[in-house]
Formats: structure tokens, sequence, C-alpha cells
């Protein structure tokens, strides 16, 4: 890092002699910034004051060089290429358009019931008879009747105990009753606060319809600007998108003066609510909710969509990227023990992918396992010897005593890889289709089934499973648990458990063959309980130990548990159980930890004692700990604080920051020097007392709003105290 002085902002052009006359005044002439490094212009005719270290460019032979071998020869990896930022952006891309589609569909069925409603409740009001403008623009009623002031309003329940998802939905709904041709707003809770009132209420309407310089709250306006220019067409929507955090008095005022003019401008009303659908009863006034017409709508829970979006991003073909099984127990915790919203796991997975990426070279064959069977081959630029030594060094493969005999072998290895996780996600799903009928969520039996662990891998036979007291993190397995309900199963629940089997083992034989030898024993189950005089209930043929249908229910259930020990058996392979895994499997559970806790004052102290291996600058990494006036002066101070205990003494620390500035056989070198250096571009000279003042007191100002020492108190005015000291 640079010198602060202002030999750093001359301009390339400058003359000796300007730069002694800026020297000169330097003292009065306090800059209030510093910089890092001057970037070097590259001419040897214009550069007339030479720096004493300079950023030397790499030469093209190094820039030449694959990025692989770069990263290969790069240690702990810090090394972030351009190459694989690129093939991140790709993967996260891809990944972030499934997780939108998948938001898409789930909230589809809903936005098209409101859609729906909207135009059907608009054609009933303008059935009742058009006005003119005139008439429209009174303002007064035209009618007196109760039903001419009622407002169509939708209760659209979120069941989101944040706001945070709910945005983005609300959003979403916008976009798609504008794309059908509504005039839409939207609010939200601050709009309704008891500050603004009503009128900030309206003006917020009429920037967002009529033109957002109005600055007047007019409903007059409102209803001008909807019967000119073709507007009275379309209905308007008014969106408000947390309706339990309004404030209840100015949500009430402006649903009766939209009532009032319901006939003249029909407004349509979407409250969004996360409790209860009469959540609306608790902070509007009575007034106010004899002028409502509500219709309900509600949308799916946070763990349906959850499920939805780990299926479409784990479990069905997407990126190729994964994640480990302690990281996603990680991830699991996080997202239970936090918010419990979608976007905080959209965002623990969006930084788990970015560690990924960060900490693995290999990582840019990602790039390929988004297409089919395309997969670097020999001689190619991926496939390099820097590729190949880093690829064979990984854990999975020296555990598996896998050694480099061709270059062959590591593409083979990669396709089996990319083909590995077919049968595992079916398997999986198979456990899932099961698992709803205990209410088992996807999360737990896709955390439970990455353990590459499990007791179910060495012990296969069901009933070994089911008598087990093993536990998962502390949870009941939920294969014991998928295992024990199948007895208590009806007929119609185990046909549509098998129905379910085949239509997701379509495409895999070897499971789907499994799947449809069992229909023939079902139909024989279901002709056993259409008989008349059995009950159909599980719970009421227990005590009919010799019935028919009892011994046809357990056979059933046997067979259906040997297709679950064949599955396990055969296709439960985890991806950590696979060679060459941490390509497209991110394990780092530390990493991912510490960047979602966050620990930001132990990070600005090592970045501040390490600023010389974070910025690569020749002048100081060179060096390595040595300190240099070229470093940062908050760096340097914090480093001269390391040799202090927790009291600082102020003198003795400003000295040692000075004798870093200005050392003391600068004077002599130049006086030495000063005839022979004519020719050349001379060095800058040592920083004025002034300056060294000012960037010592901006340097313990930085540190403390760092919160890394404390002040000077009256007591002992010249010391600070450290509040903060390094691991």
């Amino acid at each position: 890092m640079a010198p602060s002085t202002t030999v750093a902002d001359l301009p390339p052009s400058s003359t000796t002699d300007s730069f002694n006359s800026s020297a000169a005044a330097e003292e009065n002439d306090i800059r209030p910034f510093f910089v890092l490094h001057k970037a070097s212009s590259g001419s040897k005719s214009t550069a007339t004051v030479k720096a004493k270290r300079r950023i030397e460019s790499p030469s093209p032979k190094l820039a030449k060089r694959s990025e692989i071998e770069s990263a290969g020869e790069e240690e702990g990896g810090h090394f972030f290429s351009t190459l694989r930022f690129k093939v991140f952006e790709t993967v996260w891309s891809k990944i972030d358009n499934t997780i939108q589609g998948v938001l898409r569909d789930s909230n589809s069925k809903v936005f098209s019931g409101i859609h729906d409603w909207i135009w059907e409740s608009f054609e009933s009001i303008r059935s009742s008879g058009a006005l003119s403008l005139s008439e429209a623009v009174r303002s007064y009623p035209v009618l007196s009747q109760p039903s001419s002031k009622q407002l169509f309003t939708a209760l659209v329940l979120t069941r989101n105990l944040e706001m945070v998802d709910d945005l983005s939905t609300f959003e979403d709904l916008g976009s798609h009753l504008k794309s059908q041709g509504c005039h839409v707003a939207k609010l939200s809770s601050t709009d309704f606060s008891a500050k603004n009132g009503v009128g900030g209420c309206l003006r917020g309407l009429l920037r967002q319809f009529v033109m957002p310089t109005v600055d007047v709250a007019d409903v007059t306006i409102l209803a001008s600007w909807y019967r000119e220019s073709g507007n009275d067409k379309n209905p308007v929507v008014v969106i408000v998108d947390d309706t339990e955090r309004c404030s209840g008095s100015v949500l009430s005022e402006l649903i009766l003066i939209l009532s009032e003019w319901a006939v003249k401008v029909p407004v349509f009303i979407i409250m969004g609510v996360s409790t209860a659908h009469d959540a609306p009863r608790k902070i509007l006034s009575a007034s106010a909710l004899q002028r409502l017409c509500a219709t309900r709508f509600t949308l799916s829970s946070p763990a349906e969509r959850m499920d939805a979006v780990l299926e479409a991003v784990f479990l069905k073909p997407c990126s190729g990227f994964t994640v480990s099984h302690k990281v996603a127990l990680c991830m699991r915790s996080y997202f239970l023990c936090q918010d419990g919203t979608l976007t905080s796991f959209v965002k623990t997975l969006k930084i788990a992918c970015l560690q990924h990426f960060s900490l693995e070279p290999l990582s840019i064959m990602l790039e390929h396992f988004c297409q089919d069977n395309q997969l670097p081959g020999e001689g190619t630029a991926l496939l390099t010897e820097a590729t190949m030594k880093h690829a064979f060094d990984l854990p999975s493969v020296t555990r598996n005593k896998i050694t480099r005999s061709t270059c062959e072998m590591l593409p083979q290895f990669l396709l089996d890889l990319q083909r590995m996780p077919n049968p595992w996600c079916i398997v999986v799903l198979c456990i899932y289709e099961a698992g709803k009928f205990d209410k088992l969520r996807l999360l737990d039996i896709f955390c439970e089934t990455l353990d590459p662990e499990a007791r179910y891998l060495k012990y296969f036979s069901p009933p070994a499973i089911l008598n087990s007291q093993s536990n998962v993190s502390g949870r009941t397995s939920v294969i014991r648990r998928v295992l024990r309900k199948l007895r208590d199963l009806s007929p119609a629940q185990l046909s549509s458990l098998l129905k379910s089997w085949e239509r997701l083992t379509a495409e895999f034989s070897e499971i789907n063959d499994k799947v449809m030898e069992l229909h023939p024993f079902m139909r024989t189950v279901e002709a056993a309980g259409q008989r008349p005089g059995i009950p159909t209930s599980p719970k009421k043929h227990a005590s009919r130990s010799n019935s028919k249908l009892e011994k046809e229910l357990k056979a059933m259930t046997d067979k259906i548990s040997a297709v679950i020990e064949f599955m396990l058996r055969e296709y439960m392979k985890p991806v950590e159980t696979v060679p060459f895994h941490e390509i497209l499997c991110f394990k780092n559970v530390d990493k991912l930890q510490s960047a979602l806790l966050g620990d930001p004052r132990s990070r600005i102290q090592s970045d501040l004692l390490e600023s010389h291996n974070i910025l690569h600058c020749m002048c100081c990494s060179q060096r390595g700990t040595t300190l240099l006036p070229s470093m940062h002066d908050t760096s340097i101070l914090y480093m001269l604080a390391q040799e202090h205990a927790e009291v600082i003494n102020l003198h003795d620390w400003y000295q040692s920051f000075k004798t870093i500035l200005s050392p003391r056989n600068s004077k002599a070198k130049t006086t030495l020097k000063s005839k022979k250096r004519k020719d050349r571009c001379e060095e800058p000279e040592a920083p004025a007392e002034a300056s060294i003042q000012a960037r010592f007191c901006r340097a313990v100002m930085e540190l403390q709003i760092a919160g890394l020492i404390r002040m000077p108190s009256k007591r002992r005015p010249d010391f600070v105290q450290r509040a903060a000291f390094s691991t």
C-alpha cells in the first residue's frame, strides 16, 4: 500500500520544481484522504518522479499461462481466477433461474385465481352502468345504497413470519397483474404510518398512477385520471403487502375514502396477511370492515416452497453443484434457527457455491456438468498436468486407492460422477413420497440421505432398520419412520404410493421393474378391501388378526419394505462416497459458518496484520512482516500496537509511527547523492511533521471506529486502551 503523501496525487507530467514546491507547501496542505498505490504511467519521457517501489505488471509469458496452472501454484486457495468466477456466474445463474421458476410455479395458481376474481368483479361493476365524465369527477357519491360502497378485497395469507419472502411475492403479483392490463400501485406498511397520515397514502397512489411529481392528496385527481385517456377500461388494484404492520386508523380512513368513490373508480385492494385471514379485524375499525367485500386466497407454506426448491436444485438435473452432509445440516440449522425464510436459505446456498469456486480449482469443470455428456477430453485446456496432479491428490481418490495410470481415467470418472446422482435422487424422492403420509419434510430426508456413514448403508434389512434405535443428529431416523408408517397405511394410500413410485421411476428401469411387480398384489388387496362388511380403517382390522385383508395388507407392506431395501442397498450411495466428488461437492462447513455468522472484528484484525498478503503488491509482499512506509497507515499503526500490552502510550506510539514513515538515514542519503542524481528521477522526500501527525490521528480514529482501541479518558489522557487482541 502506498505512502499517504501528496506525491501520489501529482500528475505524471509534473516537474522537479513542482515537486519541490508541493513538498514545501505540504505542511499546510493536509489532504483529507489517502490513496493506496499510484499507477505507473509506463512512459520514461513523462515520468519525472521515480517512486521508491511500484507494482510491476506481469510479463506477457505469465499472462499467457493458463489459469488452471496458476491455480495449481497458488497456496491456501486465495487465488480466485477469472475463469472460475465466470463459471461460478454461469452455475449460479442456472440455479437462480431454477429457483425463480419454482417460485413462479408455486404461486401461479393463486395469481391466476386473483386475476380471474378481479376481472369478474370488474365486469359486475361495469354492468351496473357507465358514468359520464362530469358525474365521475364530482366530489359526492353517485349512489347512496350500502352495496355501492363495497370495496372488493382479496386477503392473501402468506404464512410467513418475516416479510423478506413476501416482498418478492407481491412484486411478482404486481408484475403479473400489470401484464394482464391492470393499473397496479403497491403500498408498504411504512406508507400507512401515523406520521404521514392518510394524505401520505393518497399522494403515494397518485404518484404511481398519475405522475411522480404530484404532491396533492386529492381523490378527484385519481377520478379524473381514471376517466380520461381510456384508463376506465381496466381495473385499479392497490396492493398492501403487510397489513398487520400498518397503522389501523390510517388504513381504515383510506378504505372509507376509497369506498365513497367505489362506483366512480373501481378499486380492488389486495391485503397480505401472515397469521390468519381474519387478521384485519384486529386493526381495522368496524366502519371500515363493513365497507370490505373480502375473498380469501392462500399461498403455499414456506416449508412447501422449500421442498420444491430443494427438489429442483439438488434432486433434478440443474447445475451439478451439490453440498456435503455436514454442510446440508448447517444450512438446515441456519434456515430453522434464523428467520425460517426461503431468502435466507438461498443466500446460504449462494455463499456455499461461491466458497466452493474460491477453494477448489477443479470447480471450473462444473460448467460442463450443466451440459449433458459434454466433459473435457484429453488435450484440452482443462486437463493440464497441474489439473491431473491435483485431481489424483484429492482425498476421495487417495482413500479409494486410485492411482494415476493414464490420462483417460479422469474423463471416465467424471462421466460416472455426472451420471451417478440420477438413481440416488430417484430413491430420495421415493422415500419422500412415502414420508408424506407421516408429514416428513424433504429437507430432513435430504440431510439424512447425504450422510455417508448412515446406519442403513451397513444394515439393509428393513426389520433391522425398524428395530434400531439409531438417531441422526438427535432426530429419529426418517427411514425408520417411513418403514413404521407403512404398517398403518390403508389400501388406498398404498395404491397412491405405488402410482407415485411408478411415475418417479419411469425412466429408470431397474427400480421401475421392482415397482411394477407390486401391482398384482396391490389389486388383490384392493379387491379384498372392497368386500362388504370388511373395515378399511387400519386401526380396526388390528383386532381381527385372522381376517384376510389384514394378512394381505401385511404381506403387501413387507413387499414394499423389500423394494425399499433393494433401493437402499443398490442405489443409496451419497455423493461423498464417490471418487472425485470434491469437484462438485462443497464440504468446508467451517468456511460457510464463518461467512454466515461472521466475526468482523477478528477479520479486521487479520486483514490489518496481513495486508501484504491480501494486496499482493511488490513493495510490501516481498518484505514479509517488515514495516514499510508504503503500507497503509492504519495497518502500520495496528502492527505497532502489537508490541504493547493492554495500555498504549500515545507518545511512544506516535514516535514509532514517525520512525517508519521517515527513516533516520533519509536526510544523509539525499545529501550524499545530490549531484549524481540530477539526471535521474529524484526520490520523494520524507513527509512533514504536520502531515505525519494528521495521518497518525486519522489512523487512530479508524482503529477506534473498527472497535479495536478505546480513546484516552480524562483520567489518563496520554494512553489508549486496546479493546481487542489478535489470536
